[in-house]
């Protein structure tokens, strides 16, 4: 054809480019009508071991899909699972989404860091393995354990070690106004009551390195080395300690043993987070003056929650407890008088 001759041109000749409004969606998502639920259990580099149904029998490992983005995965969620959940070696599965979390355990490195991290997802009770001796006790740390449970909708557990070597009852006596469960325990004998709190629950496990962690989950979970091993397969060479993992227990439910921790902050938490937790204290705090700490005289001379026990409706014990617990959370020292 001729250039330019247009005369023998019909509409079958014509190339229309597509445009913004007429091309096919390149970012439609899947519905996966097929995905099966599952437990995470374990994570390393970019590889999650996953639990289908929470069935510690049929365990696969699974990545993250590509068009879930950056969304976090950690220990504890329940996902939805497609592709091949056969479980056999070198067979991968895709995470194709995490389901509503009913608890997140969250801190940040110190209490000036603006990043969250999740340390374990929908953990019932958070186990707080704490040793009486060697080391000793450190109650700020307890403390702010204590608040990130609050803020995150856990159960917090005291768990004391090593009361073969120091009685427990000084700091049994110091937590008594927060109606804390505790569980005492020694090396030579098995904890009384334990294995029954945590049987058919999620149970996540924190403490200091030294405290005795690790023989508290072999104790709960004997052939613990080898569930640890089955579930940390993906990462080979690397020590399973310095990541979470859930372990079955033999009697039904979890245990998270998380590793060991130096610093718990508290960047993510606000002082209302904590008051929320006391129930009898939560609508007095509403009459606080605006920016009120609710630490009492001198840094808030106004705080309306000291009317709640001149009233009667809370003892000063409970008010001195949240008031060590927001103390803490601050970063002041937890040992000064919090009630006049």
């Amino acid at each position: 054809m001729a250039r330019n001759d247009w005369s023998k041109l019909d509409e079958s000749d014509v190339r229309v480019r597509p445009g913004k409004g007429t091309r096919p969606r390149s970012k439609r998502r899947p519905e996966h009508a097929d995905a099966v639920s599952a437990m995470v259990i374990g994570k390393d580099r970019g590889r999650w071991t996953c639990a289908i149904d929470a069935d510690p029998g049929q365990v696969i490992t699974a990545m993250r899909a590509r068009e879930m983005g950056r969304t976090p995965v950690v220990v504890g969620d329940r996902v939805g699972i497609v592709g091949d959940v056969s479980g056999k070696p070198d067979t991968l599965a895709r995470i194709i989404r995490v389901d509503d979390r009913s608890s997140s355990l969250l801190r940040t490195a110190d209490d000036t860091d603006p990043f969250e991290r999740l340390v374990v997802a929908n953990a019932e009770r958070l186990l707080i393995v704490t040793a009486l001796a060697d080391p000793p006790p450190r109650t700020g740390f307890i403390d702010r354990c204590i608040v990130a449970c609050y803020a995150g909708g856990v159960e917090p557990v005291l768990c004391l070690t090593k009361a073969d070597l120091a009685s427990p009852d000084e700091l049994l006596a110091g937590y008594a106004g927060l109606d804390i469960p505790a569980i005492v325990s020694r090396y030579d004998e098995t904890p009384e009551g334990l294995a029954e709190m945590l049987k058919d629950h999620v149970t996540a496990l924190v403490g200091h390195s030294g405290v005795g962690k690790s023989t508290l989950v072999n104790r709960l979970v004997p052939d613990a080395d080898l569930a640890v091993g089955v579930v940390s397969g993906v990462g080979k060479g690397r020590h399973t300690s310095v990541a979470a993992v859930a372990l079955p227990l033999p009697d039904g439910g979890w245990v998270i043993d998380t590793p060991g921790v130096r610093s718990f902050g508290l960047a993510h938490v606000t002082a209302d987070d904590i008051v929320d937790a006391f129930e009898e204290f939560a609508e007095a705090a509403e009459e606080c003056p605006s920016g009120c700490g609710h630490l009492g005289p001198p840094e808030d001379p106004d705080c309306a929650l000291d009317d709640v026990v001149t009233e009667g409706r809370a003892g000063a014990e409970r008010l001195g407890s949240l008031r060590r617990l927001l103390a803490s959370r601050g970063g002041l020292d937890v040992t000064r008088p919090t009630e006049d």
